[in-house]
Formats: structure tokens, sequence, C-alpha cells
């Protein structure tokens, strides 16, 4: 597409951007006004709904011009098509999308809004549908699989382990997250990383950290039992470990649990790589799974683990177990990545594996290209 083309989308998404939540807001009532049917597909609370969905159609109105980032563009619909497949989303609901978009996009143009523009900005959106549904289409598998719980218990006031049993065997890779729809939450989606590989019986285990905020994680925690039906979808993420180098893994908090999977795959491998793991939490009590660590560690000479606590002494309210107290993995105190940098190796040439919380992986891969590690061996899920 032309230089034309490029200043008609851009001056709509500048248009847009004036008032994203007007705009997202009208949309809906649109769509839903015309087609009534559709609301059931939405959480009642829509406010992520309609950031998600300006993100997407901004990054649309910018890219489609630009034939350079075409592969990225059709990569990124594909993908959004496959997730869509969860919510039952079907040919019609696409057209009914487009034409809903279309209009309001032409209301909000106002006096802007001709046929040449109208032309320009249906092309862009008609590739955006038709490549989405392409790929939903196309997609192998099931849209989402049910599981049941089969097991659920706290480690502390704010942290929790389910373990649940598939229908069937899951698609995906240790180190990938899942879209996981919990009974309690119906129609929100949220990501969570299984701590186990993938598996036959279809088993699975999620480490669960309430959030401040957090309604979904906060309801699992506290609210789920055992029989409760979970809902799982596509799976996202690429973790993944290279056997010819040797690795370096980051992990804070619940962090650990996609590295812990991509461990355990290793465990049953004869070539397994040399890692070193640091697992990080603010305070003793907050490093769970020791054990299972310390075991992994004694029979597996490629494997390393070092904790580290931002504050050596636990606060009165914690629930430390026994168990933990008598681990005897090494422990440094500190920030993650302080330890990491302060360990007296050369981490240039490994591949680094990072997983926790944004913040932590922000703040953890900034100090680590400062240090001269490059960026290019460093992987983890987007933030």
């Amino acid at each position: 597409m032309g230089t034309h083309t490029h200043h008609v989308l851009l001056q709509v998404r500048d248009v847009l951007n004036a008032d994203p939540d007007r705009f997202t807001s009208n949309f809906y009532l649109r769509l839903f006004a015309t087609n009534p049917e559709l609301r059931e597909l939405f959480p009642a609370n829509m406010g992520h709904q309609r950031a998600m969905l300006f993100r997407v159609i901004e990054y649309v109105l910018e890219t489609v011009p630009d034939r350079d980032n075409h592969p990225q563009l059709l990569e990124f619909l594909g993908q959004l098509g496959r997730d869509h497949r969860k919510y039952g989303v079907t040919e019609e609901n696409y057209h009914q999308f487009f034409a809903a978009l279309v209009r309001e996009i032409a209301v909000t143009m106002g006096d802007r809004w001709d046929q040449d523009m109208a032309n320009v900005v249906s092309q862009a959106f008609m590739l955006t549908t038709g490549v989405m549904r392409g790929a939903a289409h196309s997609a192998p598998g099931p849209a989402t699989w049910k599981a049941v719980v089969a097991e659920k218990y706290r480690l502390s006031r704010d942290l929790a382990v389910v373990r649940l049993k598939a229908s069937q065997p899951l698609t995906f890779a240790a180190g990938q997250y899942l879209e996981v729809q919990i009974p309690q939450w119906p129609r929100i989606w949220r990501h969570f990383s299984p701590s186990i590989p993938p598996n036959p019986d279809g088993e699975l285990e999620f480490h669960v950290r309430a959030i401040p905020g957090g309604s979904i994680s906060n309801s699992i925690v506290t609210e789920t039992q055992v029989g409760d039906v979970w809902q799982l979808a596509q799976s996202h993420g690429t973790l993944r470990v290279d056997t010819d180098r040797e690795v370096l893994m980051i992990a804070g908090g619940t962090g650990l649990a996609p590295l812990r999977a991509l461990l355990i795959e290793l465990s049953f491998r004869a070539d397994a790589p040399p890692v070193h793991l640091f697992y990080g939490a603010r305070y003793p009590a907050d490093l769970y799974d020791l054990s299972r660590l310390w075991r992994m560690v004694a029979t597996n000479p490629w494997l390393t683990v070092t904790t580290v606590v931002e504050d050596d002494t636990d606060p009165w309210w914690s629930t430390a177990s026994e168990e933990s107290g008598r681990i005897t993995l090494e422990r440094v105190q500190g920030q993650l990545a302080d330890a990491v940098l302060g360990y007296g190796k050369d981490w240039t040439q490994h591949q680094v594996l990072l997983a926790g919380s944004p913040e932590m992986i922000a703040t953890t891969r900034r100090r680590l290209l400062i240090a001269g590690l490059p960026a290019s061996k460093m992987q983890h899920d987007p933030v």
C-alpha cells in the first residue's frame, strides 16, 4: 500500500486516539444493539476488553500500510484468530464485527469520511478479519479442553497449588503458558503456566499467587475446590532450552512454575546441559517447592540452585513450613540481579531464561544488559 493509504489510516488512528474509551464503548453498543446474541460472549466488565480491542485497532492502522512489517502483522492476526476460537466465534460473527467497526469509524470521522477513506479502511479491516478467520479455521485440535480440579492446597495465605486432570492430553510445550477460565468468573480468561510438562494422562499443576486487585488469582487461592471444572485453551510462549549451551534460569516467585516444567523435562534427557537456577522471593517463607528442587539437585548433577531472598527474616505472620527449614540449598540475600551478577561467574555465553512478575523481568533484564549479557540470548514471556 502506498503513501496515500498510509496517510489515510494514520489520520483515522489519530482521530480515534483522541478518545479511545468513547470509541470502543460506542462500538460495542452498536455491535450489541444490532447483534444482541453476541453479548453473552463477553464478560460483564468490558474495561479490559475495550482496552485490548483498541490496541489491536491501533496496531492494524499503523502496520497495514507498511509492507516491511506485514509478516509480523499476519503472524499477530493469525494468533489473534486462534485465540478467538475459545469464544465460539462463527463466520457470521466476523462479518458482524467488521460491519459494526467500519460503521463506528465512519461516525467518529464525521465530515472527514468519504468514499476514498471508506475503501481504505474497509480493505484494512477486511484483511484483519480475513486472516483471523482463516487462522481459526485451520488451527488443529479442539478450541478448548475441560479439566477437573483433583487437588488444591494452600502453601500460604496467598499461594496455592492446583492440580487438575484434563479430559484429554493438551497440546503445549514445557515452559509455555495456557489460557484458563475458572467457573467462578465465566467468560474471563487469564494466563497461567503449568509447572509440569505435558503428559499423556492430561495431568496439570498450577502455582497461583493471589495478587492485590486480581479477582481471578484471589478466587483461585480462596474459592477453588476439588471437582471444579476449568476451561483451558490455547498455549502461548516460547521459553525453551537449547541443549548445546549452558543455561542460566532466573525465577521470581511463581515464575518458578514454567522453569520447573523445563527442568523436569530435562531430567528425563541424557543430553541436559549445565543449568544454574536462581530462585528469588522477598522472604524465606515465600520460597516454596524447595524440597522438590533439592531432590532434583541431588539426582541431576547438571543442576545448581541458588535461592535469593530480599529479607533474610520472615515476618511474624508468615507460614514457613518445618520442611523448608531443613532444605540445604544455597541461599544469598539481596536482589535477584545482584545475586546473579555477584556470583563471580561469566554468564555472557549462557542462554538466559527469565520468569516472574513484569517488574522483576524488566529490572533483571535491564541489569543483565548493562552488565554485558547479549539481548539475543535472553528469553522471557511478554511483559
